[in-house]
């Protein structure tokens, strides 16, 4: 089972990321089709990678879905993305826990 430690994990590795943030959301979806027994799969994720800079959200999105490409549709059903470059980054939008 994915747990939302190994996400922040895979999103760390594969993009290099210098911030991640995920909260399991699964529990507000209850009943809903795409949520098995006893599994997550609904997840919101704040990430700051230098490699978003100069792109688009569309291809920031892609790049996250890209490094998660082995668990969508298995371990994750949604996902809510905010996706930062470095440069983006102020106390406003994300704890400065870069590091």
């Amino acid at each position: 089972m994915l747990t939302s430690d190994r996400l922040r994990q895979l999103l760390a590795e594969k993009l290099q990321a210098l911030y991640v943030h995920v909260e399991d959301e699964s529990h507000r979806h209850a009943g809903h089709g795409g949520r098995q027994q006893g599994s997550g799969g609904h997840y919101r994720v704040q990430v700051v990678s230098p490699l978003f800079a100069g792109k688009t959200p569309l291809q920031r999105h892609r790049l996250v879905y890209a490094a998660l490409a082995e668990q969508m549709g298995q371990g994750i059903h949604a996902l809510a993305l905010q996706t930062y470059s470095p440069e983006e980054v102020s106390a406003e939008r994300i704890p400065k826990q870069i590091g």
